[in-house]
């Protein structure tokens, strides 16, 4: 006679899937953290401190693989890590409207930042040796002597900056700036700080390389080519 105890196929097929979705779950969340950690992480932008590159809402990749092999450039648009005494962007622009904290909510959903977080995105201006000046409203920024044409990023009606600084990149730092210069707490505003505004290279998180939502605002991020013609 035939066991009748024994299960069949499709039990137990059925049985081995409810015991192996764990493990696959497991599995892609390893799979995740991994890849967030050491290769690409979305960031969601709290502020208008990068406008109208980045907007309030944007979300970004920002990949973290290219640092390893060579060294922050000028003009890049990075994620760090805010040195103390920075506060966070999100602080700074009084917590949104209710369609703005609930992107930042649905952000932290899926680990992006959240109101709060110490992550700034600013470009990077100055890279260690630099000598980074502007002698403030109407005047450019200069690098090294060299002029920055920025119109192509600068908000628009925006000075270069409306304060005046003169400054020289500490080996290991980094002079960072928002395009959206009117509205941007950014190493300018610091130079009473203990770091005096430089933000070290050891706190890039990476580099942002696209926007990726919303789709009506998606592009990439680029080197604008008025860095090109900065020499040490």
């Amino acid at each position: 006679m035939p066991n009748r105890l024994a299960a069949s196929p499709a039990v137990r097929h059925r049985v081995r899937t409810v015991l192996e979705l764990p493990l696959l779950v497991v599995a892609a969340l390893l799979i995740s953290l991994v890849v967030r950690t050491f290769v690409v992480e979305a960031f969601v932008i709290p502020s208008g401190s990068m406008e109208d590159t980045l907007r309030v809402g944007d979300r970004i990749a920002v990949e973290k693989i290219s640092y390893r092999a060579h060294d922050v450039h000028r003009g890049d648009v990075v994620v760090f890590k805010g040195p103390a005494g920075w506060p966070s962007e999100s602080e700074l622009d009084g917590g949104g409207n209710g369609l703005r904290r609930a992107l930042r909510t649905v952000g932290t959903w899926i680990g992006l930042p959240k109101a709060g977080d110490d992550d700034f995105v600013k470009r990077v201006i100055g890279v260690p040796g630099d000598h980074v000046a502007s002698k403030g409203a109407g005047e450019p920024v200069t690098v090294n002597g060299v002029a920055l044409h920025e119109s192509g990023y600068l908000y628009a009606g925006n000075d270069p900056s409306g304060t005046a600084f003169d400054v020289t990149v500490p080996k290991g730092k980094l002079w960072v700036m928002g395009d959206h210069r009117d509205d941007s707490a950014d190493s300018r505003a610091h130079q009473d700080a203990p770091d005096k505004g430089f933000v070290p290279e050891d706190d890039v998180v990476g580099k942002a390389v696209a926007v990726i939502w919303p789709l009506s605002h998606h592009r990439t991020l680029g080197t604008p080519p008025t860095f090109r013609q900065v020499h040490p």
